[in-house]
């Protein structure tokens, strides 16, 4: 197993994509490198820390640390779509229900995967 067969990371992926495509295709261009960037920026750390942690995973606190972080910029992207709705940069609502559907839903689930390293940690999953 590696990272690529966690949910978590393929949900991230998911969003990497869907939030990179929202940003070139729907943003204003004066949005595409302010908030665009910033929103993109958090999303792939979601990604990366996924990848770190489990990188890490033998070192159940390391692992813990790196989830941590994820959610937390997790926490950022649902921030920076926040901006850009109330800002009226993003109106597409088809496009803000998903996006926000999907940014709360890997919030959830990286919630309960740190609940679950927290709980059980395995180190050679």
């Amino acid at each position: 197993m590696n990272y690529r067969n966690l949910e978590v990371w393929q949900l991230a992926r998911e969003l990497v994509i869907a939030i990179h495509n929202m940003t070139l295709i729907k943003l204003p261009k004066f949005e595409m490198v302010e908030e665009g960037g910033q929103i993109r920026r958090s999303i792939k750390s979601v990604k990366s820390n996924i990848v770190e942690g489990y990188g890490r995973r033998r070192y159940k606190q390391e692992f813990v640390r790196f989830i941590d972080y994820a959610l937390a910029s997790c926490d950022e992207t649902a921030d920076h779509l926040d901006t850009l709705v109330a800002t009226n940069s993003l109106t597409d609502s088809a496009t803000i229900d998903d996006l926000t559907r999907k940014v709360d839903e890997l919030g959830r689930k990286l919630n309960l995967f740190l609940q679950s390293i927290e709980r059980g940690h395995i180190s050679e999953k």
